[in-house]
């Protein structure tokens, strides 16, 4: 008891939140996270090019589920990060952050490097930066060859896509 005064309640149920999160491996019925997932991709049918070759993540925390994650073998040497998406009510709270390092951690002895493309969003190309990736290359006109819509992302419309990466 005298542990738990000296910790301090607030960090005593810290505790007790990072007790119940769990990161799950999803290898069936992928399907049911495809409403999440619609928030880091827009557009089902490019969801669906990855969504059954690669591995989806999916973290919950106090039993609900609060982001999801697919990573693709690319090559022997190179996983994707192909869609990472957290409940917008959670975001900002390090979701987003542990599923990553997880990633990391998951692929470590898997492959030498993790790349993820993105849009041209200062706000999400900053998350990635401050995880540790670094600028790779960009793909012009990724989003408006690709997607059937205007992807609007911050009031901008994204056209190219942003390659960071990450030695493993």
């Amino acid at each position: 008891m005298r542990f738990l005064r000296s910790m301090g309640l607030f960090n005593f149920i810290l505790i007790l939140q990072c007790l119940y999160m769990e990161i799950l491996e999803v290898t069936e019925n992928k399907e049911q996270y495809i409403d999440l997932l619609l928030l880091g991709d827009e557009q089902e049918n490019m969801i669906m090019k990855y969504l059954h070759k690669g591995i989806l993540f999916a973290l919950y925390d106090d039993y609900d589920l609060k982001t999801v994650a697919v990573i693709t073998k690319e090559d022997e040497n190179t996983f994707e990060l192909q869609n990472i998406a957290t409940l917008e009510i959670y975001q900002g709270k390090g979701y987003g952050t542990g599923m990553i390092k997880h990633i990391i951690g998951y692929l470590k002895n898997k492959c030498k490097c993790l790349i993820v493309g993105t849009g041209e969003c200062e706000k999400i190309m900053l998350f990635y930066e401050k995880l540790g990736f670094t600028y790779s290359h960009t793909v012009e006109d990724f989003f408006t060859k690709n997607y059937d819509h205007a992807i609007i992302e911050d009031g901008v419309q994204l056209k190219d896509k942003i390659y960071y990466k990450m030695k493993i």
